[in-house]
């Protein structure tokens, strides 16, 4: 019996520095807030990593604006660079990168809407974020005249799993 308990109590002592380790290489974790969690409206904010140039981009945000989340857009010099720091697959790619207070990453034209309910929901620790690839016709921020192009709202996750969290297929979804 002695044995086992320094066993155990040297295998203890061996584990701990490693566990510490792995804990700090883990993703972030993510909690959705609702207004239960408070006594006032959490106020919703994205920092918005986007290309100086590209107008879509201030497009998707005035967008973002009109729905009562607040932005701080921030000029990036290299978006390649951001999107591989937020974990957001080539395939997943679209112009801007938006991120939460929380964490939550939301990658190109997803309406505010959907923003919004993400946030309200808890997810997966795997999942973190909305992405809607490439740059739709119709999208917020994409507008050009009477086009649109039906497409799906995917989850971003940290492995290889994928997933449509929502599909869009007319205009008037998106509001």
């Amino acid at each position: 019996m002695r044995i086992i308990k320094i066993n155990s109590s040297v295998l203890l002592a061996l584990a701990l520095p490693l566990m510490g380790a792995c804990s700090e290489q883990s993703p972030q974790v993510h909690k959705a807030t609702s207004s239960a969690d408070s006594p006032k409206k959490q106020e919703l904010k994205l920092t918005v990593y986007k290309d100086k140039n590209c107008g879509c981009c201030k497009g998707w945000i005035e967008h973002i604006h009109q729905s009562d989340i607040n932005t701080k857009a921030i000029d990036a010099d290299d978006m390649g660079l951001i999107k591989s720091q937020y974990q957001i697959k080539p395939n997943q790619r679209s112009c801007h990168t938006a991120v939460s207070a929380n964490g939550f990453v939301f990658e190109g034209h997803v309406p505010a809407k959907f923003i919004k309910q993400f946030l309200s929901e808890k997810h997966p620790a795997h999942i973190i974020g909305l992405t809607v690839p490439a740059m739709p016709l119709g999208t917020p921020g994409m507008e050009m005249g009477d086009a649109f192009h039906k497409y799906n709202i995917e989850f971003i996750t940290t492995n290889t799993t994928t997933g449509v969290y929502k599909h869009i297929s007319q205009y008037d979804e998106q509001f």
